[in-house]
């Protein structure tokens, strides 16, 4: 059984960092793009940034580029987001995401084949 676990969201200032992690279980983790996405409260869910299985490409949403960062680690399978400069509309439920499938395929959400349940994050003004 595949599980993706996420851990690491809590409350935190604007301007202030969070690390989230994802532990995944069940899959030859190192064959999977990893990917991160958010929902607001009342809006869909979007894409946040994806990781190749290798670790060697990385995409991000404009809307955190230059202050998130994923990252991956092959041996503990475990994806990371590393978030700074946090701002209130950051605020979100965020899940982990694997996926199979080409690489471009997971920024639409359609390319993937696992979710997390998901970590709350809360940025506050």
């Amino acid at each position: 059984q595949v599980q993706l676990v996420e851990s690491g969201g809590g409350l935190v200032q604007a301007g202030g960092s969070l690390r989230l992690s994802c532990v995944a279980s069940g899959l030859t983790f190192r064959s999977y793009n990893m990917g991160w996405f958010r929902q607001a409260p009342a809006k869909e869910r979007e894409f946040v940034a994806v990781i190749s299985w290798s670790g060697g490409t990385t995409t991000y949403a404009d809307s955190v580029k230059g202050r998130f960062t994923i990252s991956r680690d092959n041996a503990k399978n475990t994806v990371y987001l590393q978030m700074k400069s946090l701002k209130p509309e950051d605020t979100a439920v965020y899940y982990c995401a694997a996926s199979s499938k080409s690489y471009s395929t997971v920024f639409t959400g359609n390319g993937v084949d696992y979710w997390g349940k998901g970590t709350l994050v809360t940025v506050s003004s």
